[in-house]
């Protein structure tokens, strides 16, 4: 996706707030975060990690250097195998006008060889949002891969997919019960920027978030229907 056309989308459906969250990545955030620029749109730096358990997480921040920090860490534990792009398609990195800038060369679909504990607890120290992403899906979601979330897992929110309500999930997923629920877009494509959650902040910090989907302090969430 282009980035002036992300903010753009993003703005023609009263979003104000969005996350970038390339897969093992975060090269691609500042590109949007520039394009969205004099605009009241806001984004947020992040990442959605495939751990050891081909498990995809997102991981939020603050701040770029936060993000840069975890992308360091990540880089430390994927593979070292060269992209094809011939049969995974183009890992392009862009400017705030989509214009190329490089390639990411090594593949960025493997699974970062740490578990998903050690990258949440890596992504928590850094100031982090760590949330387990559409954990009801059968491709790479938690409670489809393990089953259960694990004890030593110490995550303040979850995200079920767009094809779920919240009641079907916990009424089908009861080990979910007492944990709150946000729920994603996942978006690939233009069309798949639906903006399902809204937030009451005192500002868009991932302190504020985090007591959002506690509904503590006066903060709130609630998920609707696009």
């Amino acid at each position: 996706m282009i980035p002036p056309l992300i903010v753009q989308e993003a703005l023609s459906k009263n979003i104000n707030i969005i996350a970038v969250t390339d897969h093992n990545s975060i090269h691609n955030f500042r590109a949007v975060q520039k394009a969205a620029e004099g605009t009241d749109l806001i984004v947020i730096p992040g990442m959605e990690i495939q751990t050891r358990e081909d498990v995809h997480s997102l991981c939020l921040f603050d701040t770029y250097p936060q993000a840069l920090a975890f992308q360091d860490y990540v880089d430390q534990y994927l593979p070292d195998v060269n992209n094809r792009p011939d049969f995974f398609g183009e890992q392009f990195v862009v400017d705030e006008t989509g214009d190329f800038i490089r390639r990411e060369d090594r593949l960025l679909l493997n699974s970062v060889d740490v578990s998903i504990s050690d990258a949440c607890e890596k992504a928590t120290e850094l100031g982090g949002l760590f949330v387990p992403a559409h954990i009801n899906r059968t491709a790479n979601g938690l409670l489809f891969i393990l089953g259960f979330v694990p004890q030593d897992l110490f995550v303040d929110v979850l995200e079920i997919s767009k094809h779920i309500s919240p009641r079907e999930a916990q009424q089908k997923y009861p080990q979910i019960r007492g944990y709150p629920l946000i729920q994603d877009g996942d978006a690939h494509y233009l069309e798949d920027i639906l903006g399902f959650n809204v937030f009451t902040l005192q500002e868009p910090t991932i302190s504020e978030i985090r007591l959002a989907v506690k509904q503590q302090e006066g903060r709130k969430h609630q998920l609707i229907s696009p």
